[in-house]
């Protein structure tokens, strides 16, 4: 296995511009790859088998249905690091839609060494097209309301930042990456702090300037937050009806972001968007993603 000295520096700073930590993708990269190859020592026996180690091929990364792309070059990490000589060309930037059967990336260097990294390549690659196409999905609903689609916590362990940049990708926006980016009180807090404005005062007591988020189930508690001097900075509808959701938002008048959250389906964005809210926080973003069908092939030399 190589370093990250062997990915060329113009995909790490791609990576690093797109917020993405290089060292953090290196060692998920080398994990997954340790599912493929246990002992290091010895190579995948089907590809020592029947490719000679000196051969070399161009193959392409293709779509197989319409989405929105993302991962590609964390994918392409994978060859690099199984010192496949690689050179990638024609890769569309993240966060492209594409139709099926367009060419997303192509790739020339050692055939054995190519087709061991390809799955890990493409795991990586289709699960994140996967979150970028249910993201752009969200966007298209919401598409002429002022609703933004977010996403949340719910993420695979590990696999968090790059679950937020996919959804970056598809055209969504970010809630917190992590419990100290925003304080956010739901029901557990209130029944554990007494109440929903003793929960929100020992928090700015103790972190004073970190924005708080609070969860409402009722316009009356909502009323209650609005009613305060300093409001939270964030308010979550949780499981409210449409109609509520509307009368939330004429009773805020702006004054506080609202985020819908609870009980949400795709069939229900157009409706969501009406009511005006600010956000929507969809977890099946992250925890339930369909993977995009990607498929590398080699191109049959003449």
């Amino acid at each position: 296995m190589t370093s990250l000295d062997d990915v060329p520096l113009e995909l790490r700073d791609e990576l690093t511009a797109a917020e993405l930590d290089p060292d953090h993708i290196w060692d998920l990269v080398a994990r997954a790859v340790r599912e493929d190859l246990p002992d290091l020592a010895t190579d995948d026996p089907t590809s020592s088998s029947t490719i000679s180690p000196d051969a070399r091929g161009e193959a392409v990364f293709a779509a197989r249905e319409p989405g929105v792309v993302a991962g590609l070059g964390v994918g392409a990490v994978a060859f690099f690091m199984l010192g496949a000589d690689a050179t990638i060309t024609d890769r569309v930037p993240d966060g492209t839609r594409v139709a099926k059967g367009d060419v997303v990336m192509r790739i020339t260097g050692l055939t054995q060494r190519m087709l061991v990294a390809e799955r890990t390549a493409l795991n990586l690659a289709s699960h994140l097209s996967g979150v970028a196409t249910a993201t752009a999905h969200w966007v298209d609903a919401l598409a002429g309301s002022p609703t933004r689609v977010l996403d949340t916590r719910k993420t695979l362990p590990g696999l968090r930042a790059l679950q937020k940049y996919a959804v970056r990708c598809g055209g969504g926006v970010n809630h917190r990456s992590s419990l100290q980016d925003m304080a956010m009180i739901k029901d557990n807090h209130v029944i554990a702090a007494g109440g929903v404005l003793p929960a929100l005062d020992a928090i700015r007591g103790r972190h004073p300037g970190l924005p708080v988020e609070v969860e409402v189930t009722t316009l009356d508690q909502l009323d209650d937050l609005l009613a305060l001097p300093e409001p939270p900075e964030r308010i979550l509808l949780d499981n409210m009806s449409d109609e509520l959701m509307a009368d939330a938002v004429r009773r805020t008048a702006g004054r506080v972001p609202l985020e819908a959250s609870g009980g949400i389906t795709l069939e229900r964005a157009t409706r969501i968007g009406a009511t005006g809210v600010d956000f929507v926080s969809v977890g099946a973003l992250t925890h339930s993603v369909t993977v995009f069908d990607l498929g590398m092939d080699l191109v049959e030399q003449p």
